[in-house]
């Protein structure tokens, strides 16, 4: 998924969704995690390896929200396994996760549509538990604010705050009052323009860089 997107769907940072089908005696187990990096996706397929070791399969799919993505068959016939499970990740708007599926074989050959449906199947499931158990969460684009305010000026520019969408995420009292704030992208510039007019001109403001966090 772009950065050019202002928002984007992902699981919640230390969260782990698990799901399991079954088809002919072969079990699937779907994984999903969020991931901030190709090595973070990479440590995670390396931890369900170790914990399913005597598994015939671990099948991983990790989508990023810079675009970047990647999935591999792990030893599954071509395109029946990776694919799909990157797939279902794309259909759901997720970005910053990894599954890994593990199949253990139940003995029965489930040919190329059975494999198919069965990762698909998985995965489908563990991105519904993830939606059940609150586990997914909407990172958008956040400008942060540091606002140094005398305590005269508190509850007029709280209400200001509130009157551009803002929150505010942390306030300090000592010989005045800073208050840190978070709006969304764009919405902070007319709460700088309007706290630089109650100031007189003084700059009261310091504005953060952009950066992607739920809102």
């Amino acid at each position: 998924m772009p950065m050019a997107a202002t928002s984007y769907r992902t699981i919640r940072a230390g969260a782990e969704a698990t799901a399991e089908f079954v088809d002919r005696k072969s079990r699937f187990i779907a994984q999903l995690v969020h991931v901030g990096s190709e090595h973070e996706a990479n440590a995670f397929q390396a931890e369900v390896r170790s914990r399913h070791h005597d598994a015939r399969h671990n099948v991983p799919a990790w989508v990023l929200a810079d675009g970047r993505e990647r999935c591999s068959d792990d030893g599954e016939p071509s395109r029946t396994s990776g694919m799909p499970t990157l797939e279902v990740l794309r259909g759901a708007g997720l970005a910053d996760v990894c599954c890994v599926v593990t199949r253990y074989f139940g003995g029965t050959l489930l040919g190329p549509g059975g494999l198919v449906r069965a990762y698909t199947t998985a995965t489908q499931m563990a991105v519904a538990a993830a939606e059940e158990q609150g586990m997914v969460v909407t990172m958008t684009q956040v400008t942060p604010v540091v606002a140094q305010i005398p305590y005269a000026l508190y509850d007029r520019v709280s209400r200001l705050v509130a009157d551009c969408g803002g929150h505010v995420r942390d306030q300090l009292f000592a010989e005045d009052v800073q208050l840190t704030l978070a709006f969304l992208a764009g919405d902070e510039a007319p709460f700088v323009a309007a706290m630089t007019e109650l100031a007189a001109g003084e700059e009261l403001c310091r504005v953060g860089e952009t950066t992607f966090s739920e809102f």
